[in-house]
């Protein structure tokens, strides 16, 4: 095939062999790209950037030993003038984050079609940014919102009492009220106020909705005690 002098080389770093062969042939019927190399991991990432001096590396966000972003991070500050853009399955705002964090030009998803591939790789190449402003803007929104109510989460847990953690714990393994206060040596209506104080606090109107917010928002009942094993015949 006759190529144009000036071809933009590009590296390929993606850990599955059947991906990686498809892209470099898809890339290969372009006269002004050539893939000039394949690396299946973080770890080969930067060897191969000295070795294959690309212009371009279009890499995949979850890799056997690490992230997209890490291989990007480490191409670049190897060799900044190297650009990087994602083709990756991963949708999540994190992995665009991410992404752009470490330098990204372009983030396409493997749904892309050759000629999108194949124009992406040109216009980073020729230094144009193709995540749009008003994209990555509305990622941030989003991504603030959900570290907000993470926070919001985290404070809410952290106002339990120790004794209230406690019974949060024993209210996550099943125990009702009187087996609580059995378990504790408390009577049942100590117990029913500190209930009233945890579904006050995580802002739930029962205690099996109060145990399932505790679940989503990352408290572990093995920090704060057990129930008995139950006897054996």
């Amino acid at each position: 095939m006759n190529r144009a002098p000036d071809l933009t080389k590009v590296l390929l770093v993606e850990d599955h062999r059947a991906v990686a062969e498809g892209l470099w042939a898809l890339l290969d019927e372009y006269d002004d790209l050539t893939v000039v190399g394949w690396a299946d991991s973080v770890a080969e990432a930067v060897p191969m950037t000295e070795q294959l001096s690309p212009q371009v590396a279009l890499i995949d966000y979850r890799l056997p030993d690490g992230t997209g972003a890490d291989a990007a991070a480490r191409i670049r500050a190897h060799d900044p003038a190297v650009v990087v853009v994602f083709l990756s399955a991963d949708t999540s705002d994190a992995a665009l984050l991410a992404a752009v964090e470490a330098g990204a030009s372009g983030y396409l998803l493997k749904s892309a079609g050759g000629d999108e591939i194949a124009a992406a790789i040109r216009a980073a190449a020729a230094g144009e940014t193709l995540i749009p402003a008003r994209t990555l803007m509305e990622v941030l929104a989003r991504h603030r919102e959900t570290t907000r109510a993470s926070a919001q989460q985290t404070e809410r847990l952290n106002s339990l009492t120790a004794r209230e953690q406690e019974i949060l714990a024993l209210m996550t393994q099943g125990l009702d009220n009187r087996a609580i206060a059995d378990h504790l040596t408390i009577s049942y209506a100590t117990v029913r106020t500190h209930v009233r104080g945890i579904l006050e606090k995580l802002e739930a109107r029962s205690q099996l909705e109060a145990v399932a917010k505790a679940a989503e928002w990352g408290f572990r009942p093995t920090q704060h005690g057990s129930a008995p094993e139950p006897e054996g015949p």
